[in-house]
């Protein structure tokens, strides 16, 4: 079809297509035949795009063009299952007509931004607007659970979505928390979708409060995909998040699926479930169940996490090889930190393509397991300051500039290993260097513990040098 010559990415696609036949822009996607060579030829431009990039090594472009291939093959599965569903149809006729007016004006906002603050905008945002959840978890980073008060009122929330908005981000991550039972001034989750029609949410959710109503809302706005929390099977959820969970869990995913509504699982490796999940038995039975991709995390000894359930550094290894050996079999898995090749390393702190956090009390850091605040949300919004600014307080830049210096937007010949790309996880002696220097705010008392902890301090350091003597010699593989 000649209309593909003209196609560069999805986006440009969407708009060729809409402004060319608007009236058919819902029969056309809907139409097998049309939505396969839509997809097909995405993932051809993108395969070309990928491979012919001279300034990284073969390897690791072949290892970002399997990720972006299997989720190439992913969304195919969605729109194959779910083209007759409720959520499809939200999705076609209100999030993709929406979100054309924000990807047209990208660039121009993008220049507008860098214009202003002196940098790119970052890609997205992550918000988390309450503390309060209904389970708690062991190891969890955000110290979460029914006793907890903490929440953004809808008015920042809505402000800090207008303010990514005019610097053309149209993508945002909400985690929490609980985020389906956060409420403020008798609105919720679904109020702010529906407001942002041409936005996406990835929401992180534990999946017990997904009703067959709730499965229902989220298939109305059309603009929300659930990433559920496993721990594994009913043995290892269940342990770390309470008896039944699993059972509830389940029932979520097929009010998701009798709702057409495309949701994934977000899993966080540990001591006790690493062996299940390097037998990759975990992501089959999702997928079996519905799931269209996978989060893979690494503990943080940060909230309620304890270096007692951090693995070790000859287990990540192993769990690098194994996920790349399940990326080409077709599974769409991130693991945030063995996959950073193909981010190009760390994406905290606002970087171009990247993200920075926001929490409960407004609190803004480099990323949501980086509990050192540069500012607050709610300072900002009433002195009606941009939020954009943030981007330009020490602590955001000079992380910035370690990412450059360690490898973001250089030559193959210069770049670090990006399998060890985070500063708070894989470096931590480096950000403390940064910490001491700029002393952002710690958002909790854990946070200021493992400041004052010399015993903290001196296990994240060794723990650092095990990870390094474990992964090192895979990447320098991968460099040749």
């Amino acid at each position: 079809m000649k209309i593909f010559s003209k196609v560069t990415n999805f986006n440009s696609f969407l708009e060729y297509l809409y402004h060319s036949s608007p009236g058919n822009l819902e029969f056309l996607i809907k139409k097998p035949m049309i939505s396969r060579l839509i997809l097909k030829n995405i993932d051809k431009v993108m395969k070309k795009r990928v491979l012919s990039n001279p300034n990284y090594p073969k390897k690791i472009l072949e290892e970002k063009y399997a990720l972006y291939h299997a989720f190439v093959r992913s969304f195919d599965d969605f729109v194959e299952k779910k083209r007759a569903t409720p959520y499809f149809d939200s999705l076609i006729k209100s999030f993709l007509p929406n979100l054309l007016p924000i990807a047209s004006s990208q660039d121009e906002k993008r220049e507008k931004f860098k214009s202003k603050f002196g940098t790119n905008p970052p890609a997205f945002l992550a918000i988390s607007p309450g503390k309060f959840c209904n389970l708690h978890c062991e190891g969890c980073y955000a110290c979460s659970d029914s006793a907890a008060k903490e929440k953004l009122s809808f008015d920042v929330f809505d402000w800090i979505m207008k303010e990514k908005d005019s610097w053309g981000s149209w993508f945002t991550v909400i985690s929490g928390g609980e985020p389906l039972l956060w409420k403020s001034d008798g609105k919720n989750i679904f109020d702010i979708a529906k407001k942002y029609p041409g936005h996406l949410f990835l929401m992180y959710t534990n999946g017990t409060a997904i009703t067959k109503e709730v499965a229902r809302k989220l298939a109305s706005v059309g603009n929300i995909t659930p990433a559920i929390s496993v721990e594994g099977f009913e043995l290892e959820t269940d342990a770390r998040r309470g008896n039944g969970v699993f059972k509830q869990i389940l029932k979520a995913m097929d009010n998701l699926n009798d709702a057409g509504v495309p949701f994934g699982i977000s899993i966080t490796a540990t001591k006790k479930n690493v062996d299940l999940i390097l037998s990759g038995e975990v992501f089959k039975f999702f997928k079996e169940k519905g799931a269209l991709y996978n989060w893979m995390f690494q503990l943080m000894p940060i909230g309620r996490g304890s270096f007692d359930l951090l693995i070790s550094g000859e287990e990540r290894a192993k769990l690098y090889h194994k996920v790349q050996d399940l990326i080409k079999e077709g599974y769409f898995i991130a693991d945030f930190w063995n996959c950073g090749a193909i981010s190009d390393g760390c994406i905290s702190a606002g970087r171009d393509g990247g993200y920075f956090y926001i929490e409960w009390n407004g609190n803004i850091t480099p990323c949501a397991f980086n509990p050192y605040a540069v500012g607050n949300a709610y300072d900002l919004f009433t002195q009606a300051r941009p939020l954009g600014e943030v981007l330009n307080y020490p602590y955001m830049k000079h992380i910035r500039e370690w990412q450059s210096d360690y490898g973001f937007q250089k030559h193959k010949d210069s770049i670090n290993n990006w399998i060890l790309p985070c500063p708070i996880r894989d470096h931590y002696q480096d950000l403390r260097k940064i910490i001491d220097k700029d002393q952002p705010k710690p958002i909790d008392e854990s946070a200021t513990e493992a400041l004052i902890d010399p015993i903290s301090k001196e296990s994240m350091i060794s723990y650092d040098e095990s990870l390094a003597k474990a992964l090192n010699p895979i990447w320098d593989q991968k460099q040749k």
